[in-house]
Parts: structure tokens; sequence; C-alpha cells
């Protein structure tokens, strides 16, 4: 069994609890058990599970893993103290605000023989999977991911970190890009923010990535992708998965404690993380020029 500890209480630390004491049966979930939860508020028990200060937690033999679930410019400090324990680390998107700290936290899992994962859970959603599907095997001409969102609380960081699920979507589905420019639009007075990036895949196809916040903006995704055959505007709802996406990657972080991911599959995954990090890091360089 491996023994964790969820670091941050809000609604994904409420999420990673709940899985936790009801694993899906027969899955590598079931080898997870909840050890406490760790919060800066002093909290009652939460789903029967106690409070625990994260000294403890980094010090106690029986919490073999952590999830941080804190608010995302927390993350680097969190992820290298319990690495630095020799404690397996999930982790929310973005595992830091640079791709270098990432580097630095890949290198330091590694020297201690422990596992780094970083959540994804945009990439397990029914929707995502669906559009992949669509777009597979087409050659893209040109195309457009404009993500709108309401305001942003403080702690959340650059548009680029902050909304790296998107830039994932594009990576997964357009093979590794590059940045050629960015800029962004702020009116600090109204909680407003456009950030506006545009890529070019590895054949030279240009992909434009806009993330927009402000109070009262619809959470949506507006999509046109041009391909040499059709034209895609409409991300195709997917059937209703019978496995929440918490629950997903759940699975996914279990299987890789117990040795049942292949090294090609987790080198893969590490390769695409910090791709898209290197790219935040990009963008956000331009975007403040």
């Amino acid at each position: 069994m491996f023994g964790a500890v969820v670091v941050g209480i809000g609604t994904a630390g409420w999420v990673r609890i709940r899985d936790m004491l009801a694993p899906l049966a027969g899955s590598p979930a079931e080898k997870l058990t909840v050890k406490g939860f760790v919060s800066r508020r002093a909290l009652d028990s939460e789903q029967g599970v106690s409070q625990i200060s994260e000294e403890e937690a980094v010090s106690r033999e029986d919490i073999h893993a952590a999830f941080i679930c804190t608010e995302n410019v927390s993350h680097e400090d969190k992820v290298r103290t319990f690495l630095q324990a020799k404690k397996h680390v999930c982790v929310e998107y973005p595992m830091t605000m640079s791709y270098q700290a990432a580097v630095e936290l890949w290198d330091l899992a590694q020297e201690k023989g422990v596992i780094l994962h970083e959540e994804h859970i945009e990439l397990l959603s029914a929707d995502f999977k669906e559009l992949k599907r669509e777009v597979e095997g087409k050659t893209l001409q040109e195309g457009t991911l404009h993500f709108t969102g309401g305001a942003l609380k403080p702690g959340f960081g650059f548009l680029a970190f902050s909304g790296i699920a998107r830039l994932t979507w594009l990576v997964e589905m357009f093979g590794e890009l590059t940045v050629t420019a960015a800029s962004m639009e702020e009116d600090s007075a109204n909680n407003y923010s456009k950030m506006t990036a545009q890529l070019l895949t590895a054949d030279s196809r240009p992909v434009t990535w806009i993330e927009e916040r402000g109070p009262g903006l619809p959470r949506a995704k507006h999509i046109n992708f041009h391909f040499a055959c059709s034209t895609v505007t409409e991300i195709p709802p997917g059937p209703r998965q019978a496995v929440g996406l918490f629950m997903q990657d759940l699975l996914l972080f279990a299987a890789k404690l117990q040795g049942q991911v292949s090294p090609d599959e987790l080198h893969r995954e590490r390769s695409r993380i910090l791709h898209c990090l290197k790219l935040a890091d990009r963008i956000q360089q331009l975007s403040q020029r």
C-alpha cells in the first residue's frame, strides 16, 4: 500500500480524498490510502480524514506520496519539498511557473528515485478525445483556439501557464510547436486580460492560441481549424464517461507507482510536459517585452 497526503483542500483536494476513499474496484488506485491532509487553515476532519502538518507529512514513513492541490504559484516549492523527502508527487498543472524549474524538479525526482506526475485531466475528457479523433490524419492549414473564462484569482500566474491545458491540447493534436510572436492586453482596473500567441507546427502551419479572462466572460473554447479537406469549428461532444476525470488521473498515477507504465510512455509524457512549459516560458517572455 502507498500512504498518501493531500496538500491543499480546495475542490481538487476534496476530490482527491473522495477518490482515494472510494477507489475503482480492481484498479491500481486500490493500493493508495489517504493518511491525512495539509492546509494553511485549521480545519476539522475532511471526509473522516484528519489534518496534519506539512512537517509531519514529510517525515512520516507511512506516507509515500503527496497530491499537491494548492494555488499554482506555490506548486514548485511544495513539489520540491516532498521530492527532497523521497515522496512520490502528483501535482496539478502547471507544475511550475518556469521551464527551467520544471527540468530541475524532474532531475530531482530521478535522483531520489521517485515518481513525479503532472495531472492533465483535460487530455482525459471525452470532448478532447472526440476532437483528437476528428483531426487525426488530416493536414492542418491553419488553426485558432480561443479560450474565454472568468477573471483569475491571485496565485494562478501568467496566462500561458494558468492556461497550459489549452496549449497541451494543441501540442497533442498537432505535434511540437514553436512560438513566433506573443502579446498581452491588460485592463487591471477591470480585472481583464487577453494573451495572444502565434505558433507554428513542424511543417510551418500557423496556429493562434488566445486566452481571454475577465468578469462575466463565459467559460468556453472556440476553435477554427482549417484542413486540406475540411474545417472544424465545433468541439464534437464525447459520450459520457463511466469514470470521472480525476479518478482516471488517479489510476494513471497509481499505475506509475506500481511500475505498470512503460519507460517509453513515461519519457513521452515528460517530453510533452516540458515542451509545453518551454513554450509557455517563451510566450511570457515575448508578451512582457
